[in-house]
Protein backbone atom coordinates (compact mmCIF):
# COMPACT_ATOMS: atom_id res chain seq x y z
CA UNK A 1 0.00 0.00 0.00
CA UNK A 2 1.60 3.27 -0.81
CA UNK A 3 1.94 5.61 1.81
CA UNK A 4 -0.59 8.73 2.09
CA UNK A 5 0.84 12.18 1.16
CA UNK A 6 0.12 13.37 5.13
CA UNK A 7 2.89 10.73 6.01
CA UNK A 8 5.12 11.34 2.97
CA UNK A 9 5.00 15.02 3.98
CA UNK A 10 5.85 14.28 7.45
CA UNK A 11 8.72 12.05 6.14
CA UNK A 12 10.25 14.54 3.78
CA UNK A 13 9.95 17.70 5.94
CA UNK A 14 12.59 16.34 8.28
CA UNK A 15 15.41 16.13 6.00
CA UNK A 16 16.98 19.43 6.29
CA UNK A 17 17.05 18.28 10.36
CA UNK A 18 19.15 15.51 9.47
CA UNK A 19 22.62 15.42 10.35
CA UNK A 20 24.80 15.24 7.79
CA UNK A 21 25.29 11.97 6.51
CA UNK A 22 28.59 10.82 5.36
CA UNK A 23 28.76 8.97 1.56
CA UNK A 24 31.89 6.94 0.88
CA UNK A 25 32.93 5.49 -2.28
CA UNK A 26 34.34 5.55 -6.18
CA UNK A 27 33.92 8.90 -7.37
CA UNK A 28 34.31 10.74 -10.73
CA UNK A 29 32.84 13.39 -13.21
CA UNK A 30 30.69 12.46 -16.13
CA UNK A 31 31.32 14.85 -18.89
CA UNK A 32 28.27 14.71 -21.97
CA UNK A 33 29.12 15.97 -25.47
CA UNK A 34 26.19 16.13 -27.56
CA UNK A 35 25.55 17.19 -30.73
CA UNK A 36 24.16 15.79 -34.41
CA UNK A 37 25.49 13.50 -37.23
CA UNK A 38 24.66 14.73 -40.57
CA UNK A 39 27.44 12.32 -42.39
CA UNK A 40 30.14 9.45 -42.15
CA UNK A 41 33.50 10.08 -41.57
CA UNK A 42 35.78 9.29 -44.82
CA UNK A 43 38.81 8.19 -42.88
CA UNK A 44 36.62 5.08 -41.43
CA UNK A 45 32.64 3.95 -41.41
CA UNK A 46 32.06 5.91 -38.00
CA UNK A 47 29.57 9.07 -37.44
CA UNK A 48 31.15 12.36 -37.34
CA UNK A 49 29.47 14.57 -34.63
CA UNK A 50 29.14 17.78 -34.72
CA UNK A 51 29.23 19.13 -30.89
CA UNK A 52 26.93 21.41 -30.04
CA UNK A 53 27.05 21.51 -26.29
CA UNK A 54 29.43 20.49 -23.92
CA UNK A 55 28.93 19.86 -19.42
CA UNK A 56 30.16 18.15 -16.59
CA UNK A 57 28.28 16.39 -14.01
CA UNK A 58 28.97 15.34 -11.01
CA UNK A 59 29.37 11.49 -10.63
CA UNK A 60 29.30 8.14 -8.98
CA UNK A 61 29.41 8.87 -5.13
CA UNK A 62 29.89 12.53 -5.91
CA UNK A 63 26.43 12.02 -7.28
CA UNK A 64 24.89 10.32 -4.18
CA UNK A 65 26.10 13.58 -2.63
CA UNK A 66 24.67 15.87 -5.03
CA UNK A 67 21.54 14.04 -4.29
CA UNK A 68 21.25 14.58 -1.13
CA UNK A 69 22.25 17.93 -1.43
CA UNK A 70 19.02 18.25 -3.64
CA UNK A 71 16.48 16.94 -0.91
CA UNK A 72 18.30 19.08 1.29
CA UNK A 73 19.80 16.75 3.24
CA UNK A 74 23.57 17.81 4.20
CA UNK A 75 26.50 15.25 3.73
CA UNK A 76 30.18 14.73 3.36
CA UNK A 77 31.93 12.96 0.64
CA UNK A 78 34.46 11.25 1.06
CA UNK A 79 36.95 9.60 -1.39
CA UNK A 80 40.06 9.20 -3.66
CA UNK A 81 40.93 11.19 -6.74
CA UNK A 82 43.99 11.73 -8.52
CA UNK A 83 46.23 14.23 -8.76
CA UNK A 84 45.60 16.02 -11.99
CA UNK A 85 43.70 18.54 -13.38
CA UNK A 86 39.90 16.30 -13.33
CA UNK A 87 40.39 16.54 -9.91
CA UNK A 88 40.40 19.89 -9.61
CA UNK A 89 37.04 19.78 -11.50
CA UNK A 90 36.05 17.46 -8.92
CA UNK A 91 36.50 19.97 -6.59
CA UNK A 92 35.45 23.22 -8.21
CA UNK A 93 31.76 21.11 -9.36
CA UNK A 94 31.75 20.14 -5.23
CA UNK A 95 32.45 23.90 -4.66
CA UNK A 96 29.62 25.06 -7.24
CA UNK A 97 26.87 23.06 -5.55
CA UNK A 98 27.68 23.78 -2.29
CA UNK A 99 29.19 20.71 -1.20
CA UNK A 100 32.06 19.91 1.15
CA UNK A 101 35.71 19.16 -0.25
CA UNK A 102 37.87 18.03 2.66
CA UNK A 103 36.94 14.08 2.96
CA UNK A 104 38.94 14.19 -0.78
CA UNK A 105 42.05 12.68 -0.49
CA UNK A 106 44.43 13.11 -3.57
CA UNK A 107 46.58 9.72 -5.03
CA UNK A 108 49.09 11.04 -7.65
CA UNK A 109 49.29 7.40 -8.89
CA UNK A 110 45.74 7.41 -10.11
CA UNK A 111 43.53 9.25 -12.72
CA UNK A 112 40.61 10.84 -11.55
CA UNK A 113 37.76 8.95 -12.98
CA UNK A 114 36.35 10.44 -16.00
CA UNK A 115 33.29 9.56 -18.01
CA UNK A 116 32.85 11.08 -21.63
CA UNK A 117 29.18 10.05 -23.05
CA UNK A 118 29.00 11.16 -26.64
CA UNK A 119 25.53 11.49 -27.69
CA UNK A 120 22.81 12.55 -29.91
CA UNK A 121 19.32 13.34 -29.03
CA UNK A 122 18.20 9.93 -30.03
CA UNK A 123 20.81 7.94 -28.64
CA UNK A 124 24.38 7.62 -27.26
CA UNK A 125 27.02 6.79 -29.61
CA UNK A 126 30.05 5.86 -27.58
CA UNK A 127 31.39 6.41 -23.87
CA UNK A 128 35.01 6.69 -23.02
CA UNK A 129 36.20 6.21 -19.87
CA UNK A 130 39.69 7.43 -17.78
CA UNK A 131 40.13 5.83 -15.05
CA UNK A 132 42.31 3.36 -12.46
CA UNK A 133 40.65 0.44 -11.01
CA UNK A 134 44.02 -0.77 -8.97
CA UNK A 135 43.51 -1.12 -5.47
CA UNK A 136 44.67 1.96 -3.65
CA UNK A 137 47.71 1.29 -1.10
CA UNK A 138 47.47 1.33 2.27
CA UNK A 139 49.04 4.87 3.05
CA UNK A 140 45.88 6.28 0.92
CA UNK A 141 43.44 3.40 2.67
CA UNK A 142 44.95 4.36 6.15
CA UNK A 143 44.50 8.28 5.48
CA UNK A 144 40.95 7.77 4.06
CA UNK A 145 40.07 5.45 6.78
CA UNK A 146 41.47 7.99 9.14
CA UNK A 147 38.76 10.54 8.05
CA UNK A 148 35.71 8.39 7.92
CA UNK A 149 36.59 7.61 11.59
CA UNK A 150 36.59 11.55 12.39
CA UNK A 151 33.66 12.07 10.41
CA UNK A 152 31.65 9.20 12.70
CA UNK A 153 31.04 11.62 15.60
CA UNK A 154 29.61 14.25 13.75
CA UNK A 155 27.13 12.48 11.18
CA UNK A 156 24.03 10.71 11.17
CA UNK A 157 24.93 7.56 8.81
CA UNK A 158 26.53 6.56 5.73
CA UNK A 159 26.20 5.23 2.67
CA UNK A 160 28.74 2.96 1.03
CA UNK A 161 29.09 3.78 -2.85
CA UNK A 162 30.75 1.08 -4.54
CA UNK A 163 31.11 1.06 -7.95
CA UNK A 164 34.41 -1.18 -8.24
CA UNK A 165 36.75 1.01 -9.14
CA UNK A 166 39.95 0.29 -6.45
CA UNK A 167 38.89 2.10 -3.18
CA UNK A 168 37.27 -0.65 -1.05
CA UNK A 169 39.04 -3.68 0.52
CA UNK A 170 37.67 -5.75 3.01
CA UNK A 171 39.61 -4.46 5.54
CA UNK A 172 38.20 -0.94 4.84
CA UNK A 173 34.46 -1.81 4.26
CA UNK A 174 34.75 -4.38 7.93
CA UNK A 175 36.52 -1.54 9.83
CA UNK A 176 34.43 1.53 8.78
CA UNK A 177 30.95 -0.92 9.00
CA UNK A 178 32.20 -2.03 12.97
CA UNK A 179 33.20 1.88 13.53
CA UNK A 180 29.36 3.42 12.55
CA UNK A 181 27.89 -0.29 13.80
CA UNK A 182 29.29 0.75 17.10
CA UNK A 183 27.87 4.13 17.65
CA UNK A 184 24.29 2.49 16.43
CA UNK A 185 24.75 4.48 13.21
CA UNK A 186 22.74 3.78 9.50
CA UNK A 187 24.93 1.82 7.52
CA UNK A 188 23.45 1.92 3.68
CA UNK A 189 25.66 0.09 0.89
CA UNK A 190 24.84 0.75 -2.69
CA UNK A 191 27.38 -2.48 -3.63
CA UNK A 192 29.28 -3.05 -6.80
CA UNK A 193 28.74 -6.43 -8.82
CA UNK A 194 32.31 -7.04 -8.74
CA UNK A 195 33.07 -7.16 -4.59
CA UNK A 196 33.19 -9.82 -2.75
CA UNK A 197 29.28 -9.64 -0.75
CA UNK A 198 30.99 -10.55 2.29
CA UNK A 199 32.61 -7.12 2.29
CA UNK A 200 29.47 -6.17 3.21
CA UNK A 201 28.82 -8.34 6.15
CA UNK A 202 26.90 -6.52 8.86
CA UNK A 203 25.41 -3.33 6.84
CA UNK A 204 22.22 -1.81 8.32
CA UNK A 205 20.70 -1.78 4.50
CA UNK A 206 21.21 -3.51 0.83
CA UNK A 207 20.66 -1.73 -2.07
CA UNK A 208 22.03 -4.55 -5.04
CA UNK A 209 19.72 -4.73 -8.31
CA UNK A 210 18.21 -7.75 -9.74
CA UNK A 211 21.45 -8.98 -11.57
CA UNK A 212 23.63 -7.50 -8.50
CA UNK A 213 21.95 -9.90 -6.07
CA UNK A 214 21.94 -12.88 -8.58
CA UNK A 215 25.87 -12.21 -8.87
CA UNK A 216 26.54 -11.94 -5.08
CA UNK A 217 24.49 -15.09 -4.10
CA UNK A 218 26.70 -17.08 -6.82
CA UNK A 219 29.57 -15.89 -5.01
CA UNK A 220 28.12 -16.86 -1.70
CA UNK A 221 28.16 -20.65 -3.33
CA UNK A 222 24.60 -20.53 -4.33
CA UNK A 223 25.09 -21.12 -8.30
CA UNK A 224 21.64 -22.22 -9.51
CA UNK A 225 19.33 -20.14 -7.53
CA UNK A 226 16.75 -17.75 -9.21
CA UNK A 227 13.90 -17.20 -7.12
CA UNK A 228 14.08 -13.61 -5.63
CA UNK A 229 12.37 -14.90 -2.16
CA UNK A 230 15.20 -16.98 -1.64
CA UNK A 231 18.10 -14.98 -2.84
CA UNK A 232 16.33 -12.08 -0.59
CA UNK A 233 16.76 -14.63 2.13
CA UNK A 234 20.42 -16.05 1.50
CA UNK A 235 21.62 -12.07 1.54
CA UNK A 236 20.05 -11.32 5.11
CA UNK A 237 21.31 -14.47 6.58
CA UNK A 238 24.41 -14.74 5.09
CA UNK A 239 25.51 -11.31 5.26
CA UNK A 240 23.74 -10.56 8.58
CA UNK A 241 21.68 -7.96 7.12
CA UNK A 242 19.02 -5.62 8.81
CA UNK A 243 17.10 -4.39 5.53
CA UNK A 244 17.94 -5.63 1.95
CA UNK A 245 16.14 -3.81 -1.08
CA UNK A 246 16.36 -4.92 -4.38
CA UNK A 247 15.59 -2.87 -7.17
CA UNK A 248 13.91 -4.51 -10.11
CA UNK A 249 13.74 -2.24 -12.68
CA UNK A 250 10.25 -1.97 -14.35
CA UNK A 251 9.27 -4.35 -11.86
CA UNK A 252 9.18 -2.07 -8.83
CA UNK A 253 11.71 -2.87 -5.89
CA UNK A 254 11.32 -5.97 -3.69
CA UNK A 255 12.39 -5.72 0.28
CA UNK A 256 13.12 -6.93 3.63
CA UNK A 257 12.77 -5.38 7.16
CA UNK A 258 14.00 -7.96 10.06
CA UNK A 259 13.06 -5.41 12.49
CA UNK A 260 9.35 -5.10 11.73
CA UNK A 261 8.28 -8.56 9.71
CA UNK A 262 10.70 -11.01 12.15
CA UNK A 263 10.29 -13.97 9.70
CA UNK A 264 11.76 -11.84 6.67
CA UNK A 265 9.03 -12.15 4.77
CA UNK A 266 9.62 -10.80 0.91
CA UNK A 267 7.75 -7.51 0.02
CA UNK A 268 7.28 -5.88 -3.23
CA UNK A 269 6.13 -2.50 -4.67
CA UNK A 270 5.36 -1.40 -8.15
CA UNK A 271 7.62 1.02 -9.75
CA UNK A 272 6.89 4.85 -10.05
CA UNK A 273 8.45 5.27 -12.63
CA UNK A 274 5.58 6.17 -16.02
CA UNK A 275 8.26 7.17 -18.27
CA UNK A 276 12.13 6.24 -18.88
CA UNK A 277 14.58 8.21 -20.71
CA UNK A 278 17.73 7.68 -19.41
CA UNK A 279 18.64 5.54 -16.28
CA UNK A 280 21.74 7.21 -15.48
CA UNK A 281 22.57 7.58 -12.12
CA UNK A 282 18.52 6.53 -10.75
CA UNK A 283 20.53 4.08 -8.54
CA UNK A 284 22.54 7.41 -6.80
CA UNK A 285 19.07 8.93 -6.58
CA UNK A 286 17.44 6.16 -4.93
CA UNK A 287 19.80 4.98 -2.50
CA UNK A 288 19.87 9.10 -1.29
CA UNK A 289 16.30 9.32 -1.15
CA UNK A 290 15.76 6.21 0.70
CA UNK A 291 18.88 6.31 3.16
CA UNK A 292 17.10 10.18 3.91
CA UNK A 293 13.97 8.81 4.14
CA UNK A 294 15.61 5.69 7.45
CA UNK A 295 16.90 8.78 8.94
CA UNK A 296 13.86 10.59 9.06
CA UNK A 297 12.00 7.94 10.79
CA UNK A 298 10.48 6.33 7.57
CA UNK A 299 9.88 2.44 8.08
CA UNK A 300 11.78 0.45 4.95
CA UNK A 301 8.29 0.13 2.83
CA UNK A 302 7.95 3.49 3.32
CA UNK A 303 11.81 4.67 2.96
CA UNK A 304 11.29 2.59 -0.56
CA UNK A 305 8.35 4.50 -1.98
CA UNK A 306 10.39 7.59 -1.58
CA UNK A 307 13.49 6.56 -3.37
CA UNK A 308 10.89 4.70 -5.73
CA UNK A 309 9.56 8.06 -6.57
CA UNK A 310 13.22 9.70 -6.75
CA UNK A 311 14.20 7.54 -9.15
CA UNK A 312 11.29 8.07 -11.69
CA UNK A 313 12.14 11.63 -11.67
CA UNK A 314 15.17 11.12 -12.91
CA UNK A 315 14.89 8.53 -15.41
CA UNK A 316 12.65 11.27 -17.48
CA UNK A 317 15.58 13.25 -17.39
CA UNK A 318 19.19 13.24 -19.77
CA UNK A 319 22.33 11.81 -17.72
CA UNK A 320 23.16 11.60 -14.73
CA UNK A 321 20.55 13.88 -12.95
CA UNK A 322 18.89 15.39 -9.65
CA UNK A 323 15.91 15.36 -7.90
CA UNK A 324 14.80 18.11 -6.03
CA UNK A 325 12.08 18.05 -3.49
CA UNK A 326 9.52 20.16 -5.60
CA UNK A 327 9.72 17.64 -8.21
CA UNK A 328 10.01 14.59 -5.42
CA UNK A 329 6.50 16.10 -3.73
CA UNK A 330 4.81 16.94 -7.49
CA UNK A 331 5.65 13.56 -8.67
CA UNK A 332 4.52 11.71 -5.51
CA UNK A 333 1.05 13.56 -5.87
CA UNK A 334 0.84 12.72 -9.53
CA UNK A 335 1.65 8.98 -8.24
CA UNK A 336 -1.31 9.11 -5.82
CA UNK A 337 -3.84 10.39 -8.61
CA UNK A 338 -3.15 7.51 -10.39
CA UNK A 339 -3.44 4.66 -8.31
CA UNK A 340 -6.42 5.84 -7.17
Amino acid sequence: MILTLEKFASITSQFKSIKPVLVVGDLGIDKYTFGEVKRISPEAPVPVLEVSKEWDKLGLAANVSDNLNSLGVSSTLCGVIGDDSRASLVEDLLEERGLKTWGLVRDPSRHTTYKERITTSTQQICRVDYETKETIDEEVSRRIQNRIQEFSETHSGLIIEDYGKGLFSEALCQRIIAEYKEKKLLIAVDPSRSTPPLWYKGATLLKPNRLESHMMVEALGYFKERKLETIADILIDKLKLEKLIITLGADGMAMIDTKLSGTGSLKIIPTAANEVFDVSGAGDTAIAAITSSLLAGANLEEAAWVGNCAAGVVVKKRGTALCTMDELSLYFQNLLKIMK
